[in-house]
């Protein structure tokens, strides 16, 4: 059994669809803070919560867990400013626990959810895997610890893991199963799909001064199906041998704030009202990432690149909201 830690939140939710879709028996194990039991349609559901090791060890005893996934993190950059302890707690200590029951029960393959948020400010573009690692806020510092310390892990034990550093993940499942639910919402696409829906009255660009083609920032959108299959092909690669790793994922194409409310415009035909604001403090001009090693050695194909495929299928999703 796969055990995927966070599967009813947004990414773990879509992994297990695509991993169960090719015969992969999966467990889900969510302490629904942020997760929907509703979007555990596959494989077990055991509610647990990573900071009581006897819930973990429960599980790692009562099924053949042969390896790890771990979503399970919480992901709001402001927050974790204001609240570092809740984002260290959750995302560095708990993950301790969940490693130190994997050694316990001598599961030696891991999958760590990680981010591009480990770079802190780009250096070059497109962002490699060697862009020097210098966090700039405790959720990217949690998950850079995380990283060192499953290299450690890897050295002193036998622990072999594969670190995906995730850019923007989109989207929604294209068959409209799942799709992205989040409370409070802070990602543009579902943000400007309310103001499509009628659920918000307009969407804030934050900053149209910027050193870019059309004043606005750009980033990098991955389709959470794609970053799904990611996760099975790294899972693939260390069953077959792989060596301990880490990738970056993402779409390797910029597009800038206009552009996506423009594409959203277009694709819900709905006139999407937006309205400038200044700057907010730290968000990078540019951040795109090259996912060239993942292409070359896990195989990765992202099938769902172009901007368009990403905001139909979330639009898809979003108007059964």
């Amino acid at each position: 059994m796969i055990l995927i830690v966070g599967g009813a939140g947004y990414i773990g939710s879509h992994l297990n669809k695509e991993i169960s879709k090719r015969g992969y028996k999966t467990g889900v194990l969510d302490n629904l803070s942020y997760g929907h039991k509703d979007f555990v349609k596959w494989g077990i559901f055991e509610q647990g919560d990573l900071g009581n090791i006897d819930d973990i060890r429960r599980i790692f005893s009562k099924y053949p867990v042969e390896a790890v996934m771990h979503f399970a993190a919480f992901t709001y950059v402001e927050e974790s400013v204001e609240d570092p302890q809740k984002y260290y707690l959750n995302n560095v200590k708990n993950t301790l626990n969940l490693l130190q029951v994997m050694l316990e029960e001598n599961v030696k393959q891991f999958i760590f959810s990680s981010t591009c948020a480990t770079y802190g400010n780009p250096v070059e573009i497109p962002i490699t895997e060697n862009h020097p690692q210098d966090p700039i806020n405790p959720y990217g510092r949690g998950k850079y610890i995380i990283e060192q310390v499953l290299k450690d892990y890897s050295d002193a034990y036998g622990l072999k893991y594969v670190s995906l550093r995730y850019f923007n993940a989109a989207g929604a499942d294209p068959e409209g199963e799942i799709g992205e639910l989040h409370d409070p919402e802070t990602h543009l696409i579902p943000l400007i799909l309310d103001v499509a829906a009628g659920k918000r009255n307009d969407i804030k660009i934050f900053g149209t001064d910027y050193n870019t083609p059309d004043g606005t920032c750009i980033r990098d959108y991955i389709h959470v199906t794609d970053l799904a299959d990611a996760h099975i092909l790294a899972l693939e690669y260390l069953q077959n041998g792989g060596k301990s790793d880490f990738f970056n994922l993402g779409n390797g194409n910029g597009f800038s704030v206009k552009e996506v409310i423009e594409t959203a415009r277009e694709i819900t035909g709905k006139n999407i009202k937006a309205v400038e604001a200044e700057r907010r403090a730290g968000d990078p001009p540019i951040l795109i990432g090259s996912s060239h090693k993942a292409k070359e050695v896990l195989k990765w194909k992202p099938q769902y690149a172009d901007l368009k495929n990403i905001i139909e299928t979330a639009w898809k999703w979003h108007k059964k909201l």
